[in-house]
């Protein structure tokens, strides 16, 4: 069943790479990713993010733990919050659930995957493996497009 799952995964980043949605088994539950991208870098002296919606189509609750990508030492699941003040902060997110039939947006100012520690610049036109990590140990990896550095989402 593993090998399925990879295989899946792989069609999934494929879809993913020419913009199409594209389901991955996680659990029992079935995951639909749309929309991945990211913005260039300058160098690799600050952090990079990556945004995307998450969907749940399936039946039970999951929960995505954490992300891995050979672009950057530290990728986490970041927040963004702002006080009474209007000060922005953020930090981490800690697991992200997604309830049967919702879905959960990584876009600017909200939860996103902040790029920590970069080992390359992100460059325009290309693309980098993004892995998702689910509670249930299971994995997904969405191809995500790198578009320029004031891209505003995917149509950019």
């Amino acid at each position: 069943m593993k090998l399925q799952r990879k295989k899946t995964a792989l069609a999934s980043a494929f879809a993913l790479s020419l913009g199409l949605s594209a389901p991955v088994l996680a659990g029992a539950d079935e995951i639909v990713v749309e929309d991945a991208w990211s913005r260039a870098s300058i160098g690799t002296n600050r952090p990079g993010a990556a945004y995307m919606t998450i969907r749940n189509t399936g039946n039970e609750a999951v929960t995505v733990t954490g992300i891995r990508t050979d672009l950057a030492e530290m990728p986490e699941i970041h927040q963004t919050s702002t006080n009474e003040q209007g000060v922005s902060s953020m930090g981490p997110a800690g697991n992200i659930e997604i309830a049967p039939g919702a879905s959960v947006a990584l876009e600017p100012g909200g939860l996103h995957a902040m790029l920590m520690r970069l080992q390359r610049p992100m460059t325009k036109g290309e693309s980098f493996a993004l892995t998702l990590i689910f509670a249930d140990g299971e994995e997904m990896s969405v191809e995500v497009p790198i578009y320029g550095i004031a891209a505003r989402g995917p149509e950019n």
